[in-house]
């Protein structure tokens, strides 16, 4: 397993990302970077961007953040498009760690056809980029059995899957991780917004992998679908994840383009009545000139 981690490593668009994310950024944030990937806590190096799937650790630890925040001891964390599996491994590694860290427990969910991408439907499919058949899941008995005891997958139509995970899910949907290529599989991938309100965070980190392509648009693919989205309701909106890149320590990063929130402005938390009651004090400032 260590040796393929490190022949991932050493692929040249891998290599080439390290190369323009890294090495770029200041010496002294890099040296750092050495002492933390050894000695570091789990939000440590997920601060430095230590942890493979960067945008999946940052968001997990997100989510672990925010469900303390509001009370919450356990989160659901969902990914479409499992495929080979890597993702979704990745993911139950890095609530693990967050788990420890944190104290938050997770279940790890994966949504896939199973047979790979279906029959694009229109232009807004790119089916100049993704086919009928793609990314099929490769060794499915392997992959269920290297599931974590947290962690399922449901195979079949989102459409048809979403429903039973309605019914089945039983801890607030804390993060959800989009790789389904198409504008009609995100937009059926996204009805998992549509829930009563208690069944999410008040705000809720999302990853789009399909939108980091020069010629990704806001016409077509998973970018197009999250704008239509926006369009059909009001107490549900997706919006990039606000001057992200700035509060990093490593700016360059392509995966900060990558980050949403999911606002379930109808979230019990973020009504008037609940603030009213949390709030105990007024806001005071001071004002060092007088």
């Amino acid at each position: 397993m260590r040796n393929k981690l490190w022949n991932k490593l050493l692929e040249p668009r891998i290599l080439r990302r390290i190369y323009e994310e890294r090495l770029g950024e200041p010496l002294v944030y890099n040296l750092a970077s050495l002492w933390f990937m050894l000695f570091g806590s789990t939000r440590q190096k997920i601060d430095y961007d230590l942890v493979p799937r960067n945008g999946y650790a940052f968001c997990i630890l997100k989510a672990a953040d925010l469900a303390r925040e509001v009370g919450v001891k356990r989160l659901t964390l969902v990914e479409f498009g499992v495929a080979a599996g890597a993702g979704l491994l990745n993911m139950c590694y890095i609530a693990d760690k967050v788990s420890k860290e944190t104290g938050v427990e997770f279940d790890i969910v994966g949504f896939d056809t199973g047979a790979g991408m279906p029959p694009p439907r229109d232009y807004r499919d790119h089916p100049e980029k993704y086919f009928t058949g793609d990314f099929p899941v490769t060794n499915r008995e392997a992959l269920l059995k290297s599931l974590p005891p947290n962690a399922r997958i449901y195979f079949g139509p989102i459409a048809e899957t979403l429903k039973q995970a309605e019914r089945e899910f039983s801890a607030p949907l804390g993060f959800v991780s989009i790789d389904v290529d198409y504008y009609w599989s995100t937009l059926e991938a996204l009805q998992i917004l549509t829930w009563a309100p208690d069944k999410y965070l008040p705000w809720v980190p999302m990853y789009f992998d399909d939108v980091q392509d020069v010629e990704d648009t806001p016409f077509a693919g998973e970018l197009a679908a999250l704008h239509e989205f926006n369009k059909r309701g009001e107490m549900r909106k997706i919006s990039l994840m606000n001057f992200l890149a700035k509060r990093r320590i490593f700016k360059n990063a392509i995966w900060h383009e990558q980050i949403y929130f999911a606002h379930i402005f109808d979230h019990p938390w973020r009504s008037i009545e609940n603030i009213t009651k949390r709030r105990t004090s007024v806001t005071v400032l001071t004002n060092p000139y007088i």
